[in-house]
């Protein structure tokens, strides 16, 4: 069935308003890929912007003026580089005979309840899709992108996560000449992390004493053992069964993998990092999910929907290495 028009559309403000503590329900679920991929809005849903190449941020020039003489002038060349948004959401109907049934088994409004599950879908494809843009060794290839680790760090006394991840630093810093500021990994490979030795006695060497229960090391001891900002720990999950078939849990972010990176901290498209979402705002797109409803007579319901406009987009390679095998 065709969708109606945006005019017979309404904004559900006090749905939207209530979906402020699931963001942060999803945050503790550990949804990661804005993080990484910080929101640029556009003024289009497509199209061209210039892009500094790596190699000119590091060209050095002479500085020195003669009397009489005018100054040095930079001189960038963009490339071009493009985006495209693409429209995603997810409807939920609420029958009214479900709603005059179902209503006083629940805390929430129905129509809440409705929301937070398109909402849940809506982020959780988003998810799914800045883990495979990510965590890619097709897209990261080569000595310079990546490494596999020798010792996997389910290994608590022979893995050398600090060594990994420094020689890790440096590789970023050699083809752009910035520090990474993040490490990206999911719950499995972190909880497996905090049990090695070497970071055990890095947080232990660094005043904070001895721990011997996992939950007491934080992602901010190892983020200082690792000298990065911040260390972005995905939690999330997916069921990959068709649907009726048994459930199959596993992580949207692999086990496989760890990233060091460079993630974006301004909302300046000309700072060099790993990648962006690009977001369109025209049509009351919102990058979390902009809650509207319909009315559908046919089936006594009314549909609510979220929705978003965006495009995740690796932009500088370079700004990112992608260790492999990182745990079983």
């Amino acid at each position: 069935m065709s969708s109606p028009t945006s005019s017979l559309t309404s904004y559900r403000p006090d749905i939207a308003s209530a979906l402020e503590e699931f963001n942060l329900a999803m945050d503790r679920q550990g949804f990661i890929g804005h993080r990484i991929l910080p929101v640029i809005h556009t003024r289009n849903a497509g199209g061209v912007f210039g892009k500094i190449p790596i190699e000119q941020l590091l060209q050095t020039h002479t500085t020195e003026r003669a009397p009489g003489s005018g100054y040095a002038r930079g001189n960038w060349q963009f490339t071009n580089d493009s985006f495209a948004t693409v429209e995603h959401g997810w409807e939920e109907p609420v029958d009214e005979n479900d709603r005059n049934v179902y209503a006083e088994w629940f805390n929430d409004d129905v129509d809440t309840i409705a929301g937070q599950r398109a909402f849940d879908f809506v982020l959780r494809n988003a998810e799914l899709r800045a883990a495979a843009l990510l965590f890619n060794a097709t897209t990261w290839t080569g000595a310079t992108l990546t490494t596999a680790i020798t010792n996997e760090w389910d290994d608590a006394t022979n893995a050398t996560p600090i060594v990994d991840v420094t020689a890790a630093k440096a590789k970023v810093w050699a083809l752009t000449g910035i520090w990474p500021n993040a490490v990206i990994l999911n719950r499995t490979v972190f909880n497996n992390l905090r049990v090695t030795d070497e970071i055990k006695d890095a947080i232990a060497s660094s005043g904070a004493g001895d721990r011997t229960l996992i939950r007491d090391i934080t992602e901010a001891q190892i983020a200082q053992a690792f000298d990065v900002d911040h260390v972005l720990v995905a939690g999330s999950a997916k069921n990959t069964a068709k649907e009726g078939q048994a459930v199959s849990i596993s992580s949207i972010w692999s086990n496989e993998y760890v990233m060091v990176a460079r993630v974006g901290v301004t909302n300046d498209l000309k700072e060099p990092c790993v990648g962006r979402t690009f977001h369109w705002p025209g049509d009351n797109s919102d990058p979390l999910g902009y809650v509207e409803e319909y009315e559908e007579p046919q089936t006594r319901s009314q549909i609510i929907r979220v929705r978003h406009q965006v495009q995740e987009k690796v932009l500088y390679t370079e700004c990112a290495h992608l260790l492999s095998n990182a745990t079983t």
